[in-house]
């Protein structure tokens, strides 16, 4: 081994005071340990004995080390060695140019790392830097400290972070920036939240919290403090101000969080709680909640920590505004360990007030202001400020002292009321924000076997200033009886006001007559009402005849080909549980949504797609791109948990200390609507997920291996969920000012241009241009809505039925097309 060789060699080069042997000696050993002297106890005997001698052999041996680096290349790897070994021996010696030049160099990419617990150079780089009374750079304090947090740190590493104390946080990022650029006043609290790595803050550490924040408001005020870390918040996330070296390996550093500094943000967001609560507060910590979770790719979400602090932080927090932030994080967010910290605390809530954790987060959504439903009006002066709320969106608008609407925002609210201002700005993006949240909890509520008090009804739901925008537009059961809200009332389909009643639930059509259905479609879009999600003309899944003969298992949605984590996304806020599939040799349980109100488990079976076995097609992190899909089953809620390998293959029932095989329930004993929801569910993770889906992919995608999929998803049978869309889209078509010009038939809406004719796919969107069924690829740049050109819409949510409506908007008109990358598939396929 080199070991045996190298070794020797340089104490024989060191008893013969051969310093040009020793260099070279030395060298060599560091090549064998890679610079990690300090793990081999021969190479730190080494190295110590050369530090032993004295200075004026020492100096021979460093421009010994001089003369080697001079005759290596820029780019050779051996002078990292080389700088190392001096490093180590030259302490206190003088440096030719050629080392300080190399050693400058060194430590600017030092400070480009993301981390470099691999490089066991750095802390003798480092250390020499100390040792020698100069100041380490900023950027290389940064990277040593993140180094040490990583979870295979290198020893030495984690003593010299330890050393290094100043600055009092990592640069890089806009908010510490922002925070050590405030000034010195605020350091000790900085260097008190950099010790928040526990995952609650302790007594100790507490007191010594609440004791910092309470001197800083003294001097400056709690409004002043409150504000001050806010501010910090509110830079988190922004792009970094120094850059750093992507890595071969791993996520891109730059799109991370400095975990250093993820300490001290989690600090901080503990000791906001100990302020006097503040609506700033809740929502701001509930901004930064949802900010640390998004995803990056090779990581998953980006500041767990940060996110689970913020929920601390919140759980801790007094009054509606830190309740509502809670609730509206519980349906929004899917990371499990942040979910299951939610869950907690707004369990711990509804106990301290004796309530269900259902009416917990009825109370939990403020008005926001708002003073009747959807609508508050501000006296500012002399204008009035008119807060709105129209669909999904909260508008803020003006009216003078006479009543005349004015565009922007007057001076003189500006000038005389900017606290008021900004209060009724924020509202207006808390209710947007709350909106989507409430939109989301209700249309769960099918499944949740929900009944209300109609009083208790009245007050959270249809009067609610903020709930009543949605539940409006929604049609319920008061006493068996249908209803829905128009001009003012509750009324039933024959337009008999409703007035009173015992108990409500919500309307669904699985278990209404068929002639009820339409009649109720007619009433919405005869009044004009949007829903905020489909439920008049929501998807029904009844029992097939194959599924009758399958028995216990669904083949409806098997065989198709999803694209991996945007399925996971969608199945998360579905409220399915699902784990990643890697291309290692594990197991893993299938998608699964557990219905307690229904004491039922739902199992939607999948598998790793390893590209024909060649496993080409995962992610740098292991995670396949795309999955299999396979059969939907039922089973009791406690049955034990069925796994498969992560590649593919059969699932069995995993079975622990004597437990017995639980069979499947049949799906005719599934109650209807039970199996309706889960199987709309599972046909939303299809009709969005699939690769199918993807126009450019008309060449069957990597190796041409999806040719036949795609064109029998693109251009195949429809769906439940695209024969919901042909159904509306014969109402809507004939209203449409190209009506003239548009035909459905079969699966198509057919579109007659002035160059071609083409023919929408209704499922996927996908266009065929006659003659020749030639295809033609249309990307959307953006996402659809529906708006002045696709007109009324009796529902919100479903993106392909606007995208096909606003492509045939464009195709009718097809000579006032510009994009050249569509004329030029339109005329030259026409030519």
């Amino acid at each position: 081994m080199a070991t045996r060789n190298h070794v020797p060699a340089a104490y024989r080069a060191l008893e013969e005071e051969n310093a040009p042997e020793l260099a070279t000696a030395l060298l060599k050993a560091a090549l064998q340990f890679s610079g990690h002297w300090q793990n081999n106890k021969n190479a730190a005997a080494l190295l110590a004995a050369v530090k032993a001698r004295p200075a004026g052999f020492r100096q021979r041996l460093v421009d010994a080390l001089a003369e080697t680096l001079s005759a290596l290349a820029d780019d050779s790897p051996a002078r990292v060695n080389v700088l190392a070994v001096a490093s180590a021996v030259g302490r206190g010696l003088a440096w030719a140019e050629p080392l300080t030049a190399a050693r400058r160099e060194m430590l600017d990419e030092i400070g480009r790392k993301g981390d470099a617990h691999y490089h066991g150079w750095v802390p003798e780089l480092v250390g020499a830097e100390l040792a020698e009374g100069r100041t380490v750079p900023p950027a290389v304090v940064a990277c040593v400290r993140r180094s040490a947090l990583s979870t295979y740190s290198y020893q030495p590493v984690i003593a010299l972070a330890a050393a290094l104390t100043e600055p009092v946080l990592n640069v890089g990022e806009a908010w510490a920036d922002r925070a050590m650029a405030d000034g010195e006043r605020w350091h000790a609290l900085l260097a008190h939240a950099v010790t928040a790595t526990a995952a609650k803050p302790g007594g100790k550490w507490e007191k010594t919290g609440r004791s910092l924040i309470a001197e800083a408001a003294k001097e400056t005020g709690e409004d002043e403090v409150r504000e001050r870390l806010l501010g910090w918040f509110r830079l988190v996330g922004a792009p970094r101000t120094l850059a750093l070296d992507e890595e071969r390996f791993g996520p891109d550093p730059n799109e991370t969080y400095d975990p250093y500094n993820a300490n001290a943000l989690r600090g901080l967001a503990w000791v906001l709680s100990f302020l006097p609560p503040h609506p700033d507060t809740a929502r701001v910590l509930g901004a930064l909640a949802e900010t640390a979770l998004r995803k990056v790719p090779g990581l998953g979400p980006r500041g767990p920590k940060v996110a689970n602090a913020c929920v601390t932080a919140l759980s801790r927090i007094d009054g509606e505004a830190a309740l509502a932030e809670l609730a509206r994080l519980a349906t929004r967010v899917t990371f499990k360990g942040t979910l299951k910290m939610l869950d907690s605390a707004l369990e711990a809530r509804a106990a301290a007030l004796g309530l269900g954790r259902e009416e917990i987060e009825e109370l939990a959504v403020p008005a926001y202001g708002l003073t009747a439903v959807g609508r508050a009006e501000h006296a500012l002066g002399e204008t009035a400020a008119l807060v709105e709320v129209r669909g999904t969106k909260a508008l803020l608008s003006w009216r003078s002292a006479a009543g005349k609407a004015v565009k922007s925002v007057p001076a003189a609210v500006r000038r005389d009321h900017p606290e008021e201002l900004k209060e009724l700005k924020a509202a207006v993006k808390d209710i947007d924000k709350m909106l989507g949240a409430q939109a989301e909890r209700l249309d769960r509520q099918f499944l949740a076997r929900r009944t209300w008090p109609y009083g208790k009804w009245r007050e959270r739901y249809v009067d609610h200033p903020l709930v009543g925008t949605l539940a409006r537009r929604l049609l319920w059961v008061v006493d068996d009886t249908p209803v829905g809200f128009a001009d003012g009332e509750l009324r039933t389909l024959a337009g008999t006001p409703v007035t009173e009643g015992a108990q409500v639930t919500l309307w669904h059509p699985v278990d209404r007559e068929p002639a009820e259905v339409a009649a109720w479609r007619d009433w919405l879009e005869r009044h004009g009402i949007t829903q905020p999600f489909k439920q008049a003309h929501r998807e029904v899944y009844p029992l097939t005849d194959a599924e009758v003969r399958t028995g216990t298992y669904s083949n409806r949605f098997a065989a198709h080909y999803l694209r991996q984590h945007q399925f996971h996304s969608l199945a998360a806020v579905r409220g399915w549980r699902n784990q990643l599939r890697l291309a290692v040799d594990d197991t893993a349980p299938p998608a699964v949504r557990e219905l307690p109100q229904w004491g039922l488990r739902a199992e939607y079976w999948i598998e790793g797609d390893s590209g024909d076995g060649a496993y080409e097609d995962i992610t740098d992190s292991g995670s396949f791109l795309r999955l299999r899909t396979d059969q939907v089953r039922f089973y009791p809620i406690g049955a034990p948990q069925n796994t498969a390998h992560a590649c593919g293959g059969e699932y069995t029932m995993w079975l622990r200390g004597g437990e017995a095989p639980v069979d499947p329930v049949p799906l005719a004993e599934v109650p209807a609507l039970v199996l309706s929801e889960v199987l709309r569910d599972v046909d939303l993770f299809v009709g969005v997920a699939s690769v199918g889906n993807d126009p450019t992919w008309q060449d069957g995608g990597p190796g041409g291996r999806f040719h036949d999929y795609w064109n029998a998803y693109g251009f195949g049978e429809l769906s439940q969920t695209a024969e919901t869309r042909r159904l509306l889209l014969e109402r809507l078509v004939p209203r449409l000012a190209i009506a003239d010009r548009c035909r459905i038939e079969g699966r198509f809406l057919h579109v007659r241009g002035e160059l071609r004719a083409y023919r929408i796919h209704l499922g996927s969107g996908n266009i065929l241009m006659d003659p020749g069924d030639q295809y033609l690829c249309i990307v959307p740049a953006g996402r659809s809505a529906s708006g002045p050109e696709t007109g009324y819409l009796p529902f919100e949510g479903d993106r392909t039925l606007a995208l096909i409506l606003s492509k045939a908007m464009m195709l009718a008109a097809d000579t006032g097309i510009t994009d050249p990358t569509i004329t030029r598939q339109i005329l030259r396929e026409r030519a």
